[in-house]
């Protein structure tokens, strides 16, 4: 097994505006002889998967979903070497058998400074192709439209037929260019998306 998550601190980024990820004492062990933290984030906190209720007003949330649905055939598309904002057509991506595509672009590598921010995006004819194939996408991004989107067409696209977002990936080198992909989320009643702790699996 692969991890492919960013790990959750005080300090993890968040998208801009979002709220901030909290992790606070408690009750500690010096003063109470145990330890509880109270954790405080957002929906799309670290690496996480958006369900259709991100934007769509008759989405289902992350918790009407069967647990299947968090079981992916994984692709692996390697897109190393765009350029900052550069866009992904539709012409760049292949048209395997399986429930998910995973885009690797090596944004990764810019977690935690302001380039991130700045990453490669579907552009509106990919995440059509995509939607209309039932493709779920992974993005070592911080998803599939641009930070400074109107609207956010592609997860409108994507989410508006069904398809689920793993966003924030990482660690993707080493993977083979099929593996599958285990990100459950939290059961959280009517949530939009959840972090999860996105697995791969080597076959």
């Amino acid at each position: 097994m692969q991890d492919l998550s960013h790990p959750l601190s005080a300090g993890t980024p968040v998208y801009p505006g979002d709220p901030p990820v909290r992790l606070d004492p408690h009750a500690t062990r010096g003063a109470d002889g145990y330890r509880v933290t109270e954790i405080g984030l957002g929906s799309h906190a670290g690496t996480h998967v958006d369900a259709p209720a991100h934007t769509e007003p008759e989405g289902k949330p992350v918790d009407a979903l069967p647990l299947r649905r968090f079981d992916f055939d994984a692709r692996l598309v390697d897109l190393r070497g765009l350029d900052a904002g550069e866009v992904v057509r539709a012409a760049d991506l292949p048209e395997p058998d399986c429930d998910m595509l995973v885009l690797r672009t090596g944004w990764d590598d810019h977690w935690g400074t302001d380039r991130y921010y700045d990453h490669p995006a579907l552009a509106p004819d990919a995440a059509r192709w995509c939607a209309d194939r039932g493709y779920d996408l992974g993005f070592d991004t911080v998803g599939p439209d641009p930070v400074d989107a109107v609207d956010l067409p592609a997860h409108r696209a994507l989410l508006g037929a069904g398809c689920l977002l793993l966003e924030n990936l990482t660690n993707l080198d080493g993977l083979p260019e099929r593996f599958r992909i285990r990100a459950y989320p939290l059961a959280l009643v009517g949530a939009d998306a959840s972090p999860v702790r996105a697995v791969a699996v080597l076959r």
